[in-house]
């Protein structure tokens, strides 16, 4: 039903163009959203994650869940060191979501961007070097290994998952039924296969309590970590453990929007609000453990965050007697820091990451 919800060509919430990110008019805030600031920091990212694989040219970052490029105009306008070998790849399935990228961020083919583009001194195809940066985009992750990141940013939370519930007999798939032209949830016993699934993450989950199998999301990190080669997968998102959220109920981990605010039960109003799911990290990690798992606040402090709000706070001090646009910039990005490393907010958002090949 979540997948239909959010990426039904015609009527889902994204792929209709329905929902949107951002302020004024969008349905929720993601960093990105909140200021240029999140993309600045991630622009300082990518450049120590560039410094760490040799410098390679191309340096390829694929931001997947990339909606409509809000945060590839942001890193670009950041001037990052990597740029003259940066090739970005905007991830994107909604076709609606796609055709606004153009307006973000200037677009090239895919084959120019990811593809052999001149000979070598052999004669042998390859990409051309210092000709960065160059953006494109696509509706799936790229079918080539490549040297570089695999970002999303509030992805997985969105992908679709498999509700169970503890009963006293054991283990319910929760399903979605018709009751007299209303949807409502409609618990079945669980095959052995969900079951056993269900207690391996949640084996002291109480009677009533609910979790979800998100095996989507773990299908798309085993395909992220074989799509790099040398590099390291990143994910950004908002999240516990299924243990965990078998002791809370359902609607806390289980979350729609609409308008900037909380939305109706996820089987109402279906297409016309978002509908998230916290992120299970112990099921992530059962794919792989990650490297390093750490909030927001901590991930942006780590990439320069601070330094940044320090420069814009003394620029709003050198001119605040007759502030110009980019003294009032400053202001705003002191502003946006804030947001970002809200403990009670974005900045208690995880932030996972995988470098491949894995450390020994």
């Amino acid at each position: 039903m979540l997948e239909l919800a959010l990426y039904d060509e015609e009527h889902g919430f994204y792929a209709s163009g329905t929902g949107r990110a951002g302020r004024g008019d969008g349905d929720f805030l993601t960093s990105p959203e909140v200021g240029p600031l999140f993309g600045a920091v991630v622009a300082s990212a990518l450049d120590a994650w560039w410094r760490e694989l040799g410098h390679p040219d191309p340096f390829v970052v694929v931001e997947a869940g990339a909606g409509a490029g809000t945060l590839a105009r942001d890193v670009l306008a950041a001037s990052p060191s990597c740029a003259s070998a940066l090739r970005y790849v905007m991830v994107e399935r909604s076709e609606a979501l796609r055709a606004r990228q153009a307006t973000m961020v200037p677009l090239e083919p895919p084959g120019w961007v990811l593809g052999p583009r001149v000979p070598d001194a052999d004669g042998e195809p390859v990409v051309q070097r210092d000709s960065g940066p160059m953006c494109t985009s696509l509706a799936e992750l790229p079918a080539q290994k490549i040297v570089g990141v695999v970002l999303a940013n509030e992805l997985l939370d969105n992908l679709p998952f498999i509700p169970m519930r503890r009963a006293e007999s054991g283990w319910q798939e929760v399903r979605v039924g018709d009751d007299d032209g209303r949807l409502v949830n409609f618990p079945v016993p669980a095959d052995e296969s969900l079951a056993h699934q269900a207690s391996r993450f949640a084996p002291d989950a109480p009677v009533g309590g609910w979790i979800p199998l998100q095996h989507t999301a773990q299908r798309w990190l085993t395909q992220a970590l074989a799509t790099v080669e040398r590099g390291r997968v990143v994910l950004v998102d908002y999240a516990d453990t299924t243990a965990s959220m078998a002791t809370r109920p359902p609607w806390e981990w289980v979350r729609t929007y609409r308008g900037q605010a909380r939305g109706d039960d996820p089987l109402t109003d279906l297409g016309l609000q978002d509908v998230t799911c916290e992120v299970a990290l112990d099921q992530l990690a059962a794919v792989r453990p990650p490297a390093l798992d750490r909030a927001q606040a901590d991930f942006l402090a780590a990439h320069g965050i601070d330094m940044l709000v320090a420069e814009a706070r003394q620029a709003w001090s050198a001119a605040a007697a007759n502030p110009g646009l980019e003294a009032l910039k400053a202001r705003s990005r002191v502003a946006e820091a804030a947001a970002l490393t809200d403990p009670a907010g974005l900045g208690a958002f995880r932030v996972l990451e995988w470098p491949t090949p894995p450390p020994t």
